[in-house]
């Protein structure tokens, strides 16, 4: 069964391209720069090759070139403008987009291909930062309006992780330089989404230090069997689901009255859920960041 989503509505291409349905059906009828398909009750629908063609107007429009002038060139002079500006300007629009079509596809060798070329231009943190954590972000609402399947969202994500766990490894053949401080990395229970957190793991390495990575799911009772073999400890987790907004302050309480009951353990609290915590109730041995860019230059001191 062929599973992949080859027919998309016109919110769907909002969602997708952030232009609003309405302009898309402007340029539509004023310079016909889709070809959409119509159902018997006369509703749009469109292919991926006019969803590629509007990603690609995007970025030209992007980049300074008005619609009325881009609906005079034909779709190859398009493509190749686009390819023009990506490879000159290195443009992470154009990776982006390159990287949903690849998702709506399924085609990992397009993701691959991708991948490669941003890395011929940048290093891996940057990739990271600069698009895979906005393709992240957008990715999180286009499921939610049912743009994309969990399908989809899946696909993408473990193609992300491969390549974080790949970086990651390069990093642990090297000896830490900084012995005075272990971080230990890990999801609370019934929180799963780690791609996060195996980007900090990965932040946190590339500084120096010694990372013991936990994973997903931990009980709060066995952070207390790694205290057993470190000291100095600071405690990372990255908070996305669990716990909720309403337990996440109890929680946290719990966690410093079980765990950071000694002079020298730390916990950093990344996540989306961190904007339900109260900074009044929690322990100062706890720090909250609300971006990965912050939480970097915290462990640069």
């Amino acid at each position: 069964m062929n599973v992949i989503k080859s027919v998309f509505s016109i919110k769907d291409l909002e969602n997708l391209s952030g232009i609003k349905a309405h302009t898309i059906r402007i340029w539509e009828k004023r310079y016909n720069i889709l070809e959409p398909m119509r159902t018997d009750t006369n509703i749009r629908n469109y292919d991926l090759t006019n969803l590629q063609k509007l990603l690609n107007i995007c970025l030209l429009i992007q980049h300074g070139y008005k619609i009325s002038r881009i609906s005079t060139f034909s779709n190859e002079k398009i493509a190749s403008m686009v390819n023009e500006i990506s490879s000159e300007k290195n443009s992470k629009s154009h990776a982006i987009s390159a990287f949903k079509i690849a998702m709506m596809n399924f085609d990992q060798t397009a993701f691959l291909k991708t991948y490669d070329e941003l890395l011929n231009e940048k290093k891996f943190s940057t990739i990271f930062y600069d698009v895979f954590i906005p393709l992240l972000e957008e990715l999180g609402v286009l499921w939610q309006t049912a743009t994309i399947s969990p399908a989809h969202e899946h696909f993408i994500s473990h193609l992300i992780k491969q390549k974080l766990l790949i970086n990651i490894e390069i990093l642990q053949k090297t000896n830490s330089e900084k012995t005075d401080r272990v971080f230990v990395l890990y999801l609370p229970s019934n929180e799963i989404h780690e791609l996060g957190l195996l980007y900090l793991n990965y932040e946190i390495l590339s500084k120096g230090y010694k990372t013991i990575f936990l994973g997903s799911s931990i009980p709060t009772e066995c952070l207390l069997d790694v205290k057993k073999y470190f000291s100095n400890i600071t405690f990372v987790t990255y908070i996305t689901v669990k716990p909720s907004p309403e337990e996440v302050n109890d929680y946290l309480q719990t966690v410093s009255d079980t765990v950071l009951d000694d002079a020298d353990s730390k916990l950093y609290v990344l996540g989306r859920m961190t904007e339900f915590i109260d900074n009044q109730r929690i322990s100062e041995k706890i720090k909250t960041f609300t971006s990965i860019g912050d939480f970097s230059k915290e462990i640069k001191k």
